[in-house]
């Protein structure tokens, strides 16, 4: 089994990256969203014991799945767009890119600028969600059984929204300062 390990793959690794503030936020928040995920794992999990074997469901588990799901998403997509994970037609861009790099890459730069602009925009338009939910004191379950406030889960959209809008930003900067250099990989 043991035999089985190429060594030559492990020592051809990636090299350390430099410090990279925006990538540690990004990579942070993201890491926020999968430790949420597995956390709401465990809670649906002991829903279901609870319910099956003991006949003790855990009040509002639905409620808190369906919220959870908006608030991950929205913590890890930052980081999702700044490693380049988003879903993309590569296929096109590729091809532009080796016939002509100089407008594959103004191509790439417009992707990140509009991205940029539709992150922002996310962000921006959820701010008031925010503000009325917490003027407003909005909650979702069933009050005097089992209730949670709904701003903080509008306002991690908010913050995905933003931290989206600094990926792309992030990336369309990277892109123009290589744009008179040679296209790798």
């Amino acid at each position: 089994m043991a035999d089985d390990i190429d060594m030559a793959a492990l020592d051809a690794a990636e090299k350390p990256q430099p410090f990279d503030p925006v990538r540690l936020l990004l990579d942070g928040l993201a890491a926020v969203g999968t430790i949420w995920t597995f956390g709401l794992m465990v809670l649906i999990c002991a829903d279901v014991i609870g319910r099956s074997f003991l006949n003790a469901p855990i009040t509002g588990v639905a409620e808190i799945a369906a919220h959870s799901v908006v608030g991950i998403v929205f913590l890890q997509i930052g980081a999702t767009i700044y490693h380049r994970r988003m879903t993309r037609a590569d296929f096109l861009i590729e091809r532009i890119l080796a016939r002509a790099p100089a407008l594959g890459r103004a191509i790439e730069a417009l992707f990140y600028l509009t991205g940029a602009a539709v992150m922002a925009f996310v962000a921006q338009s959820a701010w008031p969600g925010v503000l009325n939910s917490l003027e407003r004191h909005e909650f979702f379950g069933v009050q005097g059984l089992f209730t949670v406030p709904t701003w903080p889960f509008r306002a991690l959209i908010v913050l995905g929204g933003a931290a989206g809008a600094l990926a792309y930003a992030s990336l369309l900067f990277l892109e123009i300062r290589r744009f008179g250099a040679p296209r790798q990989g």
